[in-house]
């Protein structure tokens, strides 16, 4: 009988030292659904909060890990007809959350059910989604995690991006890096932070209309409001939590925006934060990014064919190095992405 092999966390919580890799039989597809063979898996930092505990739903023990997918079907079910055998296919984060607001159970890639950290894994063909021609399987495993998040952000709320407006990303992360391509192919403008300049020279190449070395420049919100004629970002990106909240809303323009994404800040403040009159004053809203619909990944998937959008890969590790893949993540030296080739071919 074929093997599947699986990097699984026994315990949620245990720590990048407890990851480990087993093997067992390969699964069969039943009959609407389909065998995917695992050519690449992006990773993100909900993978290191599962590992470490910080994540915020529950972790099923003995979890396959990984979320994001670029695969192969090698096998249909009897019914299956949506895709041939051979198709390059992705897969949403969160399985049966298909359009307008998540339920409120989710079945979630590598955390409540097992993820994609495996040679072969079983999916409904109402989970599974046509891919861009373009893109290589390392490329393509970087959308359904950071891609969708920065989809939502930009247009999931009531108020979605328009051509000319601005945008703030803080980092140079997955999302961060993503919402920088998809607000500079809408025709917006855009502001990032980091605290490295080299970093801030390669988003520039990216399109950033303006950047900003938090170290050097720890007033960065007045700085986002200077280089926008007093006016600030339609949409900031939060991706530090509650120790930064403050100059979020001190950039943001009036009526915009502020994206939460992620779980990167302390568990609590080092001083109170009135964020109820921040909001008041400042007249924005605040929106949880939790992912995204398989709607908005279709749609990000087709405007990333049109626009020939090429996700940034950073550093690429090979299957059998899964938990130094994790600890690289976690040191923050990358920009953009961190991937798993699955398939050596």
């Amino acid at each position: 009988m074929s093997t599947n092999t699986a990097w699984i966390l026994p315990c949620p919580g245990s720590g990048i030292s407890a990851v480990k890799r087993v093997s067992g039989p390969r699964p069969l597809p039943q009959p609407h659904q389909y065998l995917v063979r695992v050519h690449a898996v992006s990773l993100n930092y909900r993978d290191v909060a599962v590992v470490d505990g910080s994540y915020p739903t529950d972790v099923k023990e003995n979890v396959v890990m990984g979320a994001d997918l670029a695969g192969e079907i090698v096998e249909a079910g009897k019914a299956a007809r949506r895709f041939a055998v051979g198709a390059r296919v992705t897969t949403s984060v969160f399985q049966e959350f298909y359009y307008g607001l998540p339920p409120n159970a989710i079945a979630s890639l590598g955390s409540s059910v097992d993820g994609t950290l495996q040679e072969y894994r079983v999916f409904d063909e109402m989970e599974l989604l046509p891919t861009p021609a373009h893109l290589s399987y390392e490329e393509l495993a970087c959308l359904p995690g950071a891609g969708v998040t920065a989809w939502n952000v930009l247009f999931g709320g009531g108020w979605p991006l328009r051509p000319g407006q601005t945008v703030l990303v803080q980092g140079t992360g997955g999302v961060s890096v993503f919402v920088l391509q998809i607000a500079h192919a809408v025709g917006a403008k855009t502001i990032v932070t980091s605290s490295s300049d080299e970093k801030l020279e390669l988003a520039k190449k990216f399109g950033a209309t303006h950047v900003i070395n938090y170290k050097k420049t720890p007033d960065w919100d007045k700085e986002a409001k200077r280089l926008t004629n007093g006016i600030g970002a339609h949409i900031v990106v939060d991706n530090v939590g509650i120790e930064e909240i403050e100059r979020c809303f001190g950039a943001v323009a009036r009526g915009g925006t502020i994206a939460n994404v992620g779980f990167l800040g302390k568990a609590e403040p080092s001083k109170a934060v009135n964020t109820p009159r921040l909001a008041l004053v400042s007249g924005s809203q605040m929106r949880g990014i939790l992912l995204g619909s398989k709607q908005q990944f279709e749609e990000l998937l087709n405007f990333v064919d049109v626009h020939k959008i090429r996700p940034h890969v950073h550093k690429v590790f090979e299957f059998d190095q899964v938990p130094e893949a994790l600890e690289y993540l976690m040191g923050g030296q990358h920009f953009g992405k961190v991937v798993v080739r699955v398939a050596s071919k």
